[in-house]
């Protein structure tokens, strides 16, 4: 029986991205793959083996990850002390990601970890995502994270990017002391 109401109409949901659809199965098949190399490995070898490599990635990637981090954390002290902005990461970050791929257990994360480990596939990585990057942020639309870090980011005449933050004095209904000079 109707009752002569009109059928609410719901907003129409926005299409998943091809990420979200395909990244769990894409997590699920990486398990699988290395659940199953590890069996191979532990069949053709030894358990005790399989443990030994496992155990050497976790060794091998905790060394790395913190030989990155004090490397980072060497830059920036640096340019601290000069009173310059830090330069770029180095690799660091990627070699970061390497050894967190070495400590997870399996051994195609190992080899992945290895091979980003190797300086000139740091660099081509870290140019393919710097461009990546930036083309994302030229696309972006109004309204977006991208368009906002766009607009946060100030260029000078000489074409150097200028970080600055923003902040606003809003009106308080206390009245407040006579302010200091801003020039002394």
């Amino acid at each position: 029986m109707t009752t002569g109401s009109p059928t609410p109409t719901y907003p129409a949901r926005p299409p998943r991205s091809r990420l979200r659809t395909f990244l769990p199965l894409g997590i699920a098949a990486w398990l699988v793959l290395e659940i199953w190399l590890l069996t191979v490995v532990a069949g053709a070898a030894s358990g005790f083996a399989v443990f030994l490599l496992l155990l050497a990635g976790l060794v091998l990637g905790a060394v790395v990850i913190k030989r990155a981090g004090r490397r980072a954390f060497q830059n920036l002290n640096e340019a601290l002390q000069r009173g310059t902005a830090p330069t770029s990461g180095g690799g660091n970050g990627l070699m970061m990601l390497g050894g967190l791929l070495l400590m997870l257990p399996g051994l195609l994360s190992d080899a992945l970890g290895l091979v980003l480990l190797i300086p000139p596939v740091q660099k081509a990585v870290a140019r393919r995502a710097e461009r990546t990057f930036e083309r994302k942020l030229r696309e972006a639309g109004p309204g977006t994270l991208g368009d906002a870090f766009q607009q946060a980011r100030m260029h000078r005449p000489d074409g150097k990017v200028v970080q600055g933050e923003v902040i606003r004095d809003e009106p308080r209904d206390t009245p407040q002391g006579p302010r200091p000079p801003l020039m002394g």
